[in-house]
């Protein structure tokens, strides 16, 4: 939760609280904000209305995701070890807000795909192939942004692998 601190005056302090975190918003604008100025970009140099809009949602979509795995990944790594009571309640809690961004990206996706569909262009490609463009476009960048996550993450181990046992040889017929 995030919140706003206004001073009115010496003895007087007025708090503004909003759902998510200041840099999860921008985040969410910098997503929309480029998605709009690619498909707007695009429509200038194309006149394509159609590949506008598939180029937009996917660009949005495709922000949007990376930032969604980049926290996914996130909560992952501090997943705690569900030992005691409070650890479980911990779990239920990630579980939550992870299913939360999952249906955001996911209702992201739907959208985008019904308003590639009420485009007036017609063809095979253009109403089974494009809606769907979006969608696999940002689950892709949702991958991206939780292996570019772990990338920073080191793994240790108490020292090299032992070497593989030799194959049991096998007894002859004969």
């Amino acid at each position: 939760m995030g919140r706003i601190v206004k001073q009115l005056s010496d003895t007087t302090t007025k708090y503004y609280w909003y759902p998510g975190e200041k840099q999860e918003w921008i985040r969410a604008v910098v997503a929309v904000g480029t998605g709009g100025a690619s498909a707007a970009l695009l429509m200038m140099l194309t006149r394509n209305t159609l590949a506008a809009v598939v180029t937009g949602c996917a660009v949005t979509l495709a922000v949007s995701g990376f930032n969604f795995g980049r926290r996914d990944a996130k909560a992952l790594s501090g997943f705690p070890n569900l030992s005691d009571k409070a650890a479980r309640r911990a779990a239920i809690s990630h579980s939550g807000r992870a299913a939360w961004r999952a249906s955001a990206h996911g209702v992201g996706g739907a959208v985008a795909a019904i308003v590639v569909l009420n485009l007036a262009h017609h063809g095979w490609v253009a109403d089974w192939l494009l809606p769907v463009v979006p969608a696999v476009v940002g689950a892709l960048a949702h991958q991206t942004g939780m292996i570019w996550e772990q990338l920073a993450s080191t793994v240790t181990s108490p020292g090299p692998a032992a070497a593989p046992a030799a194959p049991a040889a096998k007894p002859s017929t004969e």
